[in-house]
């Protein structure tokens, strides 16, 4: 049997490209793996607490008068707002107040954020400082 010597001539211009080439598809690839692997992660992961479970308060002055708003939370979302040191000249002066805590109430259930809170305009103003109140207190529970 006779052999034949076979020769193989590259160029140094071929191998660099090559390699470049090899180089780029292999980081493409992983590129790639990462962004899909890394979305399957945050799906799975536990939800973080937005508030620490409690029942928080902030004071609001009406005239000469301040009165307390109660938030009850859970880990995940406001479960109740309430008023507190409501006297009748308060409710007498203010009529809207305790309407406007009903409502409140009625919407959490619907919403997940305060900030989704929308009112008419017929109590705009009453609904303004009672979301103020409820912001305030929630600054409490947060971790």
């Amino acid at each position: 049997m006779e052999s034949k010597t076979k020769i193989v001539v590259l160029r140094a211009k071929e191998l660099i490209y090559t390699g470049i080439f090899l180089v780029l598809g292999i980081i493409l690839i992983l590129v790639l793996i990462f962004m899909f692997m890394q979305g399957k992660t945050e799906e799975t992961m536990a939800p973080v607490s937005n508030y620490i479970p409690g029942v928080y308060t902030s004071s609001i002055t009406l005239g000469s008068s301040s009165l307390n708003v109660e938030v009850t939370v859970d880990k995940q979302h406001v479960t109740k707002v309430s008023l507190s040191n409501l006297d009748e000249s308060i409710e007498t002066m203010y009529p809207l107040l305790e309407p406007a805590i009903s409502e409140i109430n009625d919407k959490l259930q619907t919403i997940s954020s305060i900030e989704e809170l929308d009112f008419t305009s017929d109590n705009q103003y009453t609904h303004t400082i009672l979301t103020q109140a409820i912001k305030n207190a929630l600054e409490k529970a947060t971790p």
